[in-house]
């Protein structure tokens, strides 16, 4: 069976879905339509357009290209989930550093592809980062700023007493960057017992051998694990200097 009646025959499984849904009365039919339709849709474009990438002979400047794309995606989709007061250039900008550092280490350290810009590597590796470090973000950032607008006496008392806008609001930072990395800890601490990773389930069902499969998967762990907490640290670092001005006072949003 090719893949294309592959993918005909799962939308049965929407079908049994949605007939669940209407069994029960949940009201998700429409919700699973269009969930379904936009997904459908948006992974065939993102199908064609790595085509286009992957073929040869492969530009760098396209790899690039679409990784800036995914990048200012992911901020606009983080900033507006945190805040969109937030100013967008700071979120892109953690988002950006994180991924670059994240990547090139694994490119040039672990991976050692004979090409750096090799879009199997580059686009692969930057997706997963940036996957993570956006949910990563979103969870510390709204968690740092929903603390620093809801303790906004206590920290004005903190800097009367004479502590700095860092020492006033060092344990906020510190619980949200805890908040955003906990997860990927959590998921670690439990992988290969309770659960197998889609990655190495992927791997498995494209004939991938199984240790090579986990090896993979422990790489992209210890990757995400690093990129959570330097984009916590970098979008925490960024909010809290938006709450003070000059004068180190403390700015009511």
């Amino acid at each position: 069976m090719n893949f294309a009646m592959q993918a005909v025959w799962a939308i049965g499984l929407i079908a049994a879905a949605f007939a669940l849904s209407s069994w029960q009365k949940l009201g998700l039919e429409g919700s699973l339509i269009l969930a379904a339709g936009r997904a459908v849709i948006q992974l065939a474009v993102v199908g064609y357009v790595l085509a286009v990438v992957f073929a040869p002979p492969q530009s760098p400047i396209l790899v690039l290209f679409v990784l800036g794309v995914l990048v200012m995606v992911s901020a606009i989709v983080t900033r507006n989930r945190i805040s969109q007061k937030l100013p967008l250039p700071g979120v892109a900008g953690a988002l950006l550093i994180t991924t670059l550092v994240t990547v090139a280490y694994v490119q040039w350290i672990v991976v050692q592809p004979l090409v750096w810009y090799e879009p199997r590597f580059l686009i692969a590796l930057g997706a997963i980062v940036l996957s993570q470090a956006m949910n990563a973000a979103t969870i510390a950032g709204e968690r740092f700023f929903s603390a620093l607008k809801s303790n906004t006496l206590e920290i004005e008392t903190r800097l009367s007493l004479g502590a700095t806008p860092a020492q006033a609001i060092e344990q906020y930072r510190k619980d949200a960057i805890r908040a955003g990395v906990l997860p990927v800890i959590n998921a670690m601490s439990i992988v290969g017992l309770a659960t197998i990773p889609e990655i190495v389930s992927g791997q498995l069902l494209g004939g991938a051998e199984p240790i090579q499969a986990i090896v993979f998967q422990v790489v992209i762990l210890f990757m995400i694990t690093f990129a959570s907490l330097l984009v916590s640290v970098l979008v925490t670092s960024g909010i809290w200097r938006k709450f003070f001005n000059a004068q180190a006072q403390l700015i009511r949003w």
